[in-house]
């Protein structure tokens, strides 16, 4: 890869990854608030860390010309994707348990973009949760690996 292009990409992804680690660091501090303003400023920023997930793939899928062009799929596809070596063009960025992860995340995002007569389950997003703070550890090291098979 060209070095200058290779220059760019991972300063934005890293710039992204950036994003991210803010997001964490304010869901560590509400995650150990109670009540139901904590939770749903918890649920909050935990639709917001998909997000930011999801905006660090667009960055990868629009500079290998691999974006998703229908947008009834898109959520769904771009993780998948993502966990997809595409030959001759790229490796896969993420692995086959970060892929879970972040599904659990994907479909509590839905969940929360769209419950406006809901009450939150504390216990599910507890689970949820859990698992975003599984994926902080998991994604990292293929995200360096990811840019190491790149150069």
């Amino acid at each position: 890869m060209e070095e200058g292009k290779f220059a760019i990409l991972k300063s934005e992804l890293m710039n992204q990854w950036n994003e991210i680690v803010k997001i964490y660091k304010r869901i560590e501090e509400r995650k150990r608030k109670r009540g139901i303003h904590a939770l749903e400023s918890l649920a909050y920023q935990l639709h917001n860390l998909y997000c930011a997930y999801e905006d660090l793939f667009k960055i990868v899928a629009g500079f290998f010309e691999n974006n998703i062009e229908e947008p009834s799929t898109y959520h769904t596809e771009l993780p998948k994707r993502m966990k997809m070596e595409i030959e001759g063009v790229r490796p896969a960025l993420i692995s086959e348990e970060s892929f879970k992860l972040l599904n659990s995340l994907r479909g509590f995002r839905h969940f929360f973009r769209h419950a406006y007569s809901y009450e939150l389950d504390e216990r599910k997003v507890s689970l949820v949760l859990e698992d975003a703070l599984k994926l902080k550890e998991t994604f990292k090291p293929e995200l360096e690996n990811f840019l190491s098979k790149l150069q």
